[in-house]
């Protein structure tokens, strides 16, 4: 499996500024996005992704995709947001809230105004929101996130899950890609019946397959002195942008006086 998500993290033109300084420049937006109003906020989204797909130069259909995935999963939240439902005795309570609606049985089922204003509230807030974090997965690595947290203190256990999640997830979807494309080129799911035994199949062997990685990984750290840290080592020598660092902050005082402003 082709990990592109590593490959565009180590391979963008932002690779060379320090990692405190991309961290630092997500998180204000992320605390500004948090708190500033939806003109704002997607005004953060659009100023990100120029950070991302114009300074970065990270294609744009990819981060679209990835932009899609979160615009998806607010999708699904629309019918909880819109639809809401009442006794038919209560409905002149709504009226004011209900733009259209239906009665069905005993209970009255419409679209609601305050709804529609908290799905763009959501919206807005995801847009902004997700765009800082895919600013700090495609541009920095994963591994040098974790040398900043442990320069500013974070337990090392903690670090140390995260750099092992972040391995085996990588390893479980690659484990799963070739197990399906085994099962897929000897017709394993041309029916439903054998759809689900094959899926059923596949789990089965993603188990007994990860269990054995990880078991080889255990028995290779055992047998390299492992004393139950893992030391990462990086030869990125990092140049701090003058002009990025000023762009960066007098964009996040523009946003903080936008806030004010609507």
């Amino acid at each position: 499996m082709h990990l592109w998500l590593d490959n565009l993290s180590y391979n963008n033109r932002l690779r060379q500024l320090p990692p405190e300084h991309k961290l630092g420049f997500a998180l204000v937006g992320l605390t500004i996005a948090l708190i500033s109003h939806p003109p704002v906020q997607i005004a953060i989204a659009l100023w990100m992704s120029v950070w991302i797909v114009g300074y970065a130069r990270i294609p744009f259909n990819i981060y679209g995709g990835m932009l899609s995935l979160a615009i998806g999963f607010w999708v699904t939240s629309i019918p909880a947001l819109l639809i809401s439902g009442v006794a038919v005795s209560a409905r002149a309570s709504i009226q004011a809230d209900a733009l259209s609606g239906l009665t069905i049985g005993s209970y009255y089922l419409y679209l609601s105004y305050q709804g529609f204003v908290q799905a763009g509230l959501i919206f807005a807030r995801t847009l902004a929101t997700v765009s800082c974090l895919y600013f700090v997965l495609f541009t920095t690595p994963f591994t040098e996130l974790l040398q900043v947290l442990r320069r500013i203190g974070c337990p090392v256990v903690l670090t140390e899950l995260l750099l092992l999640m972040y391995r085996f997830i990588f390893l479980l979807l690659s484990t799963a890609r070739e197990l399906w494309i085994a099962q897929q080129s000897r017709n394993g799911y041309r029916t439903r019946q054998r759809w689900i035994y094959s899926l059923s199949l596949l789990i089965r062997q993603l188990f007994q397959k990860t269990m054995k990685h990880y078991q080889q990984f255990v028995l290779s750290t055992a047998a390299r002195g492992f004393n139950g840290q893992f030391r990462v080592w990086s030869s990125q020598s990092y140049q701090a942008s003058q002009r990025y660092t000023l762009e960066a902050s007098l964009g996040c005082l523009v946003l903080v006086i936008g806030n004010f402003l609507f």
